[in-house]
């Protein structure tokens, strides 16, 4: 962990979700680069959304960038924890994985725009792209390692853990594109079908 990143936060009950508490700016940015993305967002209307000054945004966050970066380590920290809290949650790596794979789809439906900025990295410094990358190899971790604990004992029959792991959080990650919290789906009906989906990627035994 570097000097600049923070620890994943501790969750209690992985699948309860709060509403998201973020100051007004914060609130006010994160609306503003899902409405119309990281470049097409200016300080100004980040400002104007919140009836602020631009120097007061640059006070607490120095840069459009940094308000970006701000709720990136949000949704991110947020999205570690819970992976970790399903993961011990399970009972063997069936469980486990099955719970992996729900806690990011429950995520992604809870908080589609946060994270939805995964699709604005490409604006980011190199620096803040690799804080970030570190964070998603943190889930990408958890997911690989519960699934290679189950092909070692027989759970899993994929001979490829690690391709496996990545295209399933691809897949779930993608949910942020196109989920909507008025369409037909609910978080925990789309999580189930995901889980199913999960399930037969990894080969998992009596599919």
């Amino acid at each position: 962990m570097t000097p600049h990143e923070t620890p994943a936060p501790t969750v209690a009950d992985w699948r309860r979700y709060e509403p998201l508490e973020l100051t007004p700016l914060l609130t006010a940015a994160l609306d503003a680069f899902y409405e119309n993305g990281f470049h097409g967002t200016t300080v100004r209307d980040i400002a104007r959304r919140v009836g602020l000054t631009v120097p007061s945004l640059y006070y607490h966050h120095e840069s459009k960038e940094g308000a970006f970066v701000t709720l990136l380590e949000v949704g991110t920290g947020e999205a570690a924890g819970r992976v970790r809290a399903a993961a011990a949650a399970g009972a063997g790596p069936r469980e486990q994985f099955a719970n992996v794979i729900e806690a990011l789809v429950l995520h992604m439906t809870h908080r589609t725009r946060l994270a939805a900025l995964d699709q604005e990295l490409r604006h980011l410094s190199p620096d803040n792209r690799k804080r970030y990358a570190a964070r998603r190899k943190e889930i990408e971790t958890v997911l690989r390692d519960v699934l290679t604990a189950g092909v070692a004992d027989g759970t899993f029959a994929t001979p490829h853990p690690d391709e496996t792991a990545r295209a399933l959080l691809g897949m779930c990650q993608s949910i942020a594109r196109w989920y909507q919290p008025d369409g037909p789906l609910e978080p925990r009906e789309l999580a189930g079908r995901y889980v199913g989906i999960a399930l037969a990627a990894a080969r998992a035994d009596g599919l």
